[in-house]
Formats: structure tokens, sequence, C-alpha cells
């Protein structure tokens, strides 16, 4: 009898890890496509966590809905339990399990964020670390220092972005990236505390005002996507949003080629627009949205 229940829990155990394992695999499903080599390094993590907890939440509800089903008093019984003070050996098994889970977590998410080398209020200064290319391992210190270098403003309520590609200046409201090859934004604040966040890079950096900030990752997957603010900079917060563009390394180059031609004009800001009409409409105090950027090329 004894044998028996142990080949039916270990058997619940396996056919649990397999769920598991499977629920890691569809975790994948919920983001955005990996459009950098930053999302593979965040999705494993996600995947490794999705899959623990859904074993640890069918261990769980298998557990009591055994001893629900199972395990119940008969009825009319009203008597008390067996008097059991307790039992040392369990009570270190359950405390020494979820202590190594926690410590393998943490351990696991500190070595993905230090290969991320995203930057907390306390230590913007310090210099980007390796971090892992499309196929998660680690570059070389020449990768890093061929990269391409872009400035990145940020105001109430608008983005800037600024190349010097061979002595060429270009501005734009649209950040456009050559795929496959390593970034760094030089990220700098013009008022408030901001966020660059876009998700199917799965990078958010804060941009603290008065510090210029390094931040590096690589795009692998040409497309569109989106960059938004993950900070709440005020009134017209929801409009601090633009497109990012990966492309190939010759398409970009033709798009700095021909955004260099191109006279800089006052993009066109939501923020600004909707605060012109707003003014003529009500008396509301509110921050006057910083003046249009004046680029090359706007979206």
């Amino acid at each position: 009898m004894k044998l028996r229940t142990i080949l039916i829990l270990v058997g619940l155990a396996i056919a649990i890890a397999l769920i598991s394992l499977w629920m890691g695999q569809v975790a994948y499903t919920w983001f955005p496509p990996q459009a950098s080599a930053e999302s593979i390094l965040v999705d494993n993590l996600f995947s490794f966590l999705v899959t623990l907890g859904t074993f640890i939440f069918l261990g769980v509800v298998g557990t009591l809905t055994y001893s629900v089903l199972f395990q119940r008093a008969e009825k009319y019984d009203l008597s008390d339990g067996p008097p059991i003070e307790g039992n040392v050996k369990l009570e270190i098994i359950w405390t020494a399990i979820p202590f190594a889970l926690v410590i393998w977590i943490a351990a696991y998410s500190y070595q993905i964020y230090d290969q991320m080398s995203i930057l907390g209020p306390m230590d913007h200064s310090r210099h980007s670390s390796m971090m892992a290319v499309a196929d998660a391992a680690e570059m070389s210190d020449g990768r890093s220092a061929n990269s391409e270098n872009i400035q990145v403003l940020a105001r109430q309520w608008s983005w800037e972005f600024r190349y010097n590609n061979g002595g060429t200046n270009v501005s734009s409201t649209e950040l456009h990236l050559p795929n496959n090859r390593r970034i760094k934004l030089v990220l700098h604040s013009e008022d408030v505390l901001h966020g660059l966040y876009i998700p199917a890079f799965r990078v958010k950096q804060d941009v603290i005002p008065g510090h210029d900030i390094d931040f590096e990752f690589t795009p692998i997957r040409e497309g569109t996507y989106r960059l938004r603010d993950s900070e709440y900079s005020g009134t017209y917060f929801a409009s601090m949003q633009t497109d990012v563009v990966v492309e190939s390394p010759e398409a970009y180059q033709k798009w700095l080629a021909d955004a260099a031609k191109a006279t800089p004009i006052a993009a066109f800001n939501p923020a600004a627009s909707e605060y012109a009409k707003r003014a003529n409409a009500s008396n509301w105090a509110t921050v006057i949205p910083a003046a249009p950027p004046v680029v090359n090329y706007s979206n």
C-alpha cells in the first residue's frame, strides 16, 4: 500500500511538472515579439517564473483538493482531531525549500538584470556592462565600442533623437535603429523624471534630470515598435510616445542621408496642440508644454 501511494505521488508530480513546463513555454506568447537581445533574457526569466509558479500552484491546489474530497470528517463527527504537537523534520523541509527557491530566483534575476545593465536612481553614473547578443552569448569589448551612439532628449511632452553619424547631424522625433547592431543611447531629461520604455525590447530606463545616462541594447528584429514614457510626467503624459523603427543597416544609412538633406522644421507636437486648444477654452492651471522640437525628420 505504501509503495502504491509513493508511485501515485511520483506520477502526479511528473504530471504537474510536465504541465508546468508547458505553461512556461506558453508564457512566451503573452508578450510582444522578441525585438531585442535583451527580450530573450527577460522572456527566459519570465518563463522560468511561470513554470515554477505553476508547479507550486498546482501542487498546493491539488493537495487542498485531495484533503477536501478524501480527508473529510464523517458526518456528525464533532470530535477533536489527533493531538499533533509538531514535526521538526517537516518544519525544516517546508522552511528550507522556500528559502532555497527564493535564493534561486533572486540570483537568476540579478544575473539577468546585471547583463541588461538597467540603471537605478542610485547608480545612474556607472557604465553599462556587457549584455547578451541575439544568441544570449557574451559580447567582446570591441562590439560595444563600435556601437551606434544616439542622444535622447526627453521633455514635457516629446522625445527628440539626435544622431551624429560621420559628422552628419540629424535630429528626429522618431527613433531609427540599425538591426543587429549595438545601440548606445545617451539619455537626458530637460525637466522632470521620465522613463524610456520599449515593450518589444523589454527594456526600461529612468531618465533623471541633471544626469546623462548611458543605456545600451541590441535590436534583432526589423519592424516598427512603440516607445512610451514609463513615468507619469504630467498632464499630457499620454502623448509622450513615438515609433521605434528597426531596419537593415543599409536602410538605416539611407534614412540618415535623406534626413540630413531635409530642412529642419518644428515637429507636430500633440501636447502643444492640445494645450493651445484647452488654453482658449478653460482657465485650469497646468504645466505649459515645451516648444515642439525642431528636427530634420518627424513621424
